[in-house]
């Protein structure tokens, strides 16, 4: 069990919602949320989430075809 199934909050400044998922910090930083907390990883509410991969769509794209 991780992090998130333990309950923890979205690492969004000013967002108290308990986090879905996990990303890196290198993946989120293509995006223009701002992370309120240090360390490797971001973990996201499902409204962030959503919001994320709106936003990185074309780049997450076009990194899957390089690779395939």
């Amino acid at each position: 069990m991780g992090k998130v199934g333990k309950g923890v909050g979205c690492s969004i400044s000013a967002c108290s919602n308990e986090a879905e998922r996990s990303i890196s910090r290198e993946q989120l930083a293509g995006s223009s949320l701002s992370i309120g907390s240090e360390g490797r990883s971001v973990y996201l509410c499902k409204d962030h989430y959503t919001a994320w991969k709106k936003t990185t769509r074309e780049s997450r794209s076009l990194e899957r075809a390089r690779w395939g």
